[in-house]
């Protein structure tokens, strides 16, 4: 029978089982893709991991909880699914690992604080890649998470990330996942400030009134410009799964699959027209492409941006690429 760690995120300040704020691991605070990311509470409530606990013991598995405040303490759970040393001295994950790991989320940023450490712990330097990495891949085949969500009344909501891979939300039903489910492979998008994204990031803001403020940027995808930067931006939307495929009513992303290989971007910008009467008219066009990778590079001073619905600021270029099929979840 399996080892399974429980692993629920907490700020160095809150007792375990309590809420978290910006700055630690918990909210994803330290991520270097959002330096300036928001304050916010995310409550993690300790029944839904008590019942999860108490289900997957009387199955048989050997479960350990653990509390990380620190990336240093999500290193020292992740360790736990090392393969045995190799002989370049890489660290790699193990193929058929004896441990299963079970993230208790809150929010898509506390699992993105995870993946994010899993692909620094096993992602190796360009000037040590391994013969037996694949050609298309920065990382290995990242150990497959049991994902709980810590809160039902987010189900379906458009930021959570389990629900648009239906994901089982009961614990008990996670539990049965983890032990006799299956890994359901899945795309990561990588950024070239060292952070991932699993659902997507949307670029823009809005004023106090709720108006769209315009910002002018270069959107580039594989070959296909979509903004050379001379267009009003209202929204630009890179997609890996679903989260960001609408904005106010207004279309965004066409068809997000988490695992088919590639990312999705969308830019919408303003069109005038005038009628027949000369009246002035304005609708938002949107223009998608489908690739690799994306490169966004603003010509405002500072973009505003959500990714994974952790707050930030872009300032200067940042690109995500695909890495498909790089992390898995447990499913029935």
């Amino acid at each position: 029978m399996y080892d399974v760690v429980l692993l629920t995120l907490g700020s160095e300040r809150d007792a375990p089982g309590g809420g978290c704020g910006s700055g630690g691991a918990c909210c994803g605070g330290t991520d270097e893709a959002a330096p300036a990311s928001r304050e916010e509470r995310c409550e993690t409530p300790r029944v839904p991991v008590l019942t999860c606990a108490d289900a997957l013991t009387a199955r048989g598995a050997r479960v350990t909880t653990v509390t990380a405040r620190s990336d240093a303490e999500i290193d020292e759970v992740l360790a736990r699914l090392d393969a045995p040393p190799r002989p370049d001295g890489l660290t790699w994950p193990d193929s058929d690992p004896k441990t299963r790991l079970v993230v208790a989320t809150a929010s898509d940023a506390q699992l993105r604080a995870v993946l994010r450490r899993l692909v620094r712990r096993y992602a190796p330097p360009p000037s040590r890649r391994p013969a037996d990495l694949a050609e298309h891949r920065t990382v290995p085949d990242l150990p497959p998470v049991g994902v709980l969500p810590l809160d039902p009344a987010r189900a379906g909501g458009r930021h959570d990330l389990a629900a648009q891979l239906g994901l089982p939300r009961d614990p008990a039903a996670v539990a049965d996942a983890v032990l006799d489910g299956t890994a359901r492979r899945l795309d990561l998008l990588r950024n070239d400030a060292g952070s991932v994204t699993l659902d997507g990031a949307l670029l823009g803001a809005a004023d106090e009134a709720g108006r769209p403020l315009h910002w002018r940027g270069r959107v580039e995808v594989d070959d296909a410009v979509l903004s050379a930067g001379d267009d009003p931006i209202l929204a630009c939307a890179v997609g890996n799964a679903g989260g960001y495929a609408s904005l106010d009513g207004l279309p965004l992303l066409a068809g997000p699959d988490p695992a088919d290989g590639v990312l999705e971007v969308a830019v919408a910008v303003p069109v005038v027209t005038r009628s027949a009467l000369g009246r002035r008219k304005v609708r938002f066009e949107v223009r998608r492409a489908r690739g690799r990778a994306v490169a966004v590079v603003p010509r405002d001073e500072r973009v505003p941006f959500l990714d994974d619905g952790v707050a930030g600021e872009l300032s200067r270029k940042r690109s995500w690429w695909i890495e498909p099929g790089a992390w898995a979840v447990w499913t029935n």
